[in-house]
């Protein structure tokens, strides 16, 4: 009896602690621009995650970007701003997901519904940037992400290493190169080298 006692208060500890994990408003949005650049941070539509976990919009933009706040089901912290333009393309990746696809299969209907034109994407190439953390890095109190690291990822459909003139592998810390090449989702990814 007493090893069920303690079996209950685990669970409702775990319980109190996942609802706990959605932060407030003013916290996710102040976090999730961090991403974006300084010039781009006062204006940008953020998505966040209201009391029941549902993504919402926390704040409508200005200037074209979106900003993605930290998941809080995901272990460390990990925020995203990208250009409007691929908010189509990241929004339909969400709705498969929500629908319990596999990656394969959300890159599978992605693709057929590029091609079909269904699904629009830019015609230029539009940027993401991603910052990411460790949990023991981050106060949930003030938003703020002491250690960071920055990617940014350029996406433009049917990209090819001959087009581009990237190479279409890793070849040095911090040099751009081509992933996916030759797919409806070639990106350029850009990680800086660590300091």
């Amino acid at each position: 009896m007493k090893n069920l006692s303690v079996i209950f208060a685990f669970a409702f500890s775990l319980s109190a602690f996942s609802q706990g994990k959605i932060l407030p408003k003013n916290i996710q949005i102040k976090t999730a621009v961090l991403a974006a650049p300084e010039m781009y941070r006062e204006g940008a539509m953020v998505l966040g995650y209201n009391e029941e976990g549902k993504l919402i919009t926390l704040r409508e933009g200005t200037n074209g970007m979106i900003c993605l706040a930290d998941d809080p089901n995901k272990i460390g912290i990990s925020v995203a701003c990208y250009a409007v333009e691929l908010e189509p393309f990241m929004a339909r990746g969400r709705q498969l997901a929500a629908e319990g696809k596999s990656n394969e299969e959300k890159q599978e209907a992605r693709k057929q519904e590029i091609d079909a034109g269904t699904l629009k994407m830019p015609a230029e190439p539009s940027m993401v940037y991603i910052l990411a953390g460790e949990e023991k890095d981050y106060s949930a109190e003030t938003g703020e992400l002491l250690e960071s690291k920055i990617r940014y990822v350029i996406y433009k459909p049917y990209m090819t290493g001959e087009s581009t003139g990237l190479p279409t592998k890793p070849q040095a810390p911090g040099m751009p190169w081509l992933m996916d090449a030759g797919t409806h989702r070639s990106h350029i990814m850009i990680t800086p080298a660590n300091r």
